[in-house]
């Protein structure tokens, strides 16, 4: 008995996390919701629905909805409801020239092939459970390694989210791609995005925004849209 009391008091950091880890995920569903409910209206924009329509004809859909997120950063939004967002920011800089049609159509079909492929809800789940993991390491860290093993669980979850991002940002590249390509645009305005997206996303300060960290380098993914282009029509790859 007294065995089995001890077994529990050692496994009680770990429940705890987990426990930690499925609040979280609750709080952080309902708080995103509501942020997005509250800051954003649908998108209407004559160029951009043409395109949107022909991507919904090619995938035998009725319509694709998307909305447009007030806030200033430049960047794509799939939420865990299903919902496609453009930021504010991102839409400026299409008013503005910086970025074309077809390469904001290329944003969006990026983002539908994060829901479609189940990386949105996912990610929510995930964040909550690297928060639970990071929390039960911290505990059992810090008995062996005082002072640092927070330090050391916190470095080790985030690898761990970085991998898993930059793998579901090449799955939805991949998914995009063949949208594009069969709604008639093609990649080439994914790769032109890439080619400016740096750009687009530096800070006032000219570092770029923490989410472009956890994205693989640009460069790779261009040349993985290059080679599946270069399968879909039976040519050598492009060299880079």
């Amino acid at each position: 008995m007294a065995a089995h009391i001890y077994s529990m008091i050692k496994l009680m950091p770990i429940l705890l996390a987990v426990l930690y880890g499925l609040v979280m995920y609750r709080f952080s569903a309902w708080r995103t919701a509501k942020a997005l409910d509250e800051q954003s209206t649908e998108l209407a924009d004559p160029k951009l629905k043409r395109l949107m329509d022909r991507m919904a004809a090619a995938l035998e859909l009725p319509r694709i909805r998307v909305h447009i997120y007030e806030i200033d950063p430049v960047n794509g939004l799939a939420a865990p409801d299903g919902r496609i967002f453009i930021t504010r920011g991102f839409y400026n800089k299409f008013r503005a020239g910086e970025v074309t049609d077809e390469e904001m159509a290329s944003v969006i079909a990026h983002e539908m092939g994060h829901v479609a492929l189940g990386h949105s809800r996912r990610r929510m789940i995930d964040f909550s459970g690297q928060n639970a993991l990071r929390t039960a390491l911290g505990m059992v860290l810090s008995r062996f390694i005082p002072g640092i093993g927070v330090w050391i669980a916190g470095m080790l979850t985030s690898l761990l989210a970085a991998r898993l991002s930059r793998s579901d940002e090449y799955e939805a590249d991949a998914y995009a791609a063949a949208l594009l390509t069969k709604a008639g645009i093609g990649v080439a305005p994914q790769i032109s995005l890439f080619e400016k997206l740096e750009g687009l996303t530096r800070t006032n300060g000219g570092t770029m925004p923490v989410w472009l960290m956890s994205h693989p380098k640009t460069a790779d993914r261009i040349a993985a849209l290059r080679a599946l282009e270069a399968k879909w029509i039976g040519a050598p790859p492009a060299r880079t």
